[in-house]
């Protein structure tokens, strides 16, 4: 496969206006994710990382995005090896979440949990709540990352794992005790103001 040179995106037009980057961490500590895990290499030649930074791009063709820092061995080693697997963790993978995103020495990150691998050999975890291998279509250099646009061509998923959450800088579980109301039938949700506009 031909590589091609990443396309880069300057974002600091506005740079001078920007929130601090405390309050940028403070706010985004709202917004819940699952917890990932993106790998690449084969073998003892692996490299992986905790991450959040992840979502659907597309099905046709089937394709995620995933946001690695630019200047990382991981970011090169993708790059190199024009792919990246993707481990959705499930709850009660917290420990093998604080390996990846760096409690433990890179070379003994795949010493945590079970791994096998794809069939493109790039690594596997098994017990995940959903795993996917994938081959690189794109990547765009923005700010200090890298967006590795990846095309799906294998998936796992588990039917009785629940994935694990990060939210307000803590792991977190799905409560699948309280439902939310019921939609209406027409699909839209009906807004009410709780005091008239003034």
């Amino acid at each position: 496969m031909r590589q091609t040179p990443p396309l880069s995106v300057d974002i600091d037009a506005h740079a001078d206006l920007a929130v601090s980057k405390p309050e940028f961490a403070d706010t985004l500590s709202h917004l819940a994710a699952t917890v990932c895990v993106v790998s690449a290499g084969k073998g003892t030649g692996s490299l992986g990382r905790t991450v959040t930074a992840t979502f659907s791009l597309s099905a046709n063709p089937p394709s995620i995005v995933v946001s690695i820092k630019a200047d990382s061995p991981l970011a090169a080693l993708i790059t190199a090896e024009q792919g990246f697997s993707l481990a959705m963790l499930a709850e009660g993978q917290d420990l093998i979440a604080d390996a990846f995103a760096g409690r433990i020495e890179a070379s003994k990150r795949y010493l945590v949990g079970i791994w096998a691998d794809w069939p493109s050999a790039r690594p596997r975890l098994l017990g995940a709540a959903a795993a996917l291998d994938c081959q690189l279509a794109a990547s765009i250099e923005v700010g200090d990352h890298m967006l590795f646009v990846g095309t799906i061509v294998a998936t796992e998923t588990s039917t009785h794992a629940d994935p694990l959450i990060w939210s307000r800088r803590r792991y977190q579980s799905l409560d699948r005790t309280r439902s939310l109301p019921a939609r209406p039938s027409n699909g839209h949700a009906t807004l009410t103001p709780s005091k008239p506009a003034a």
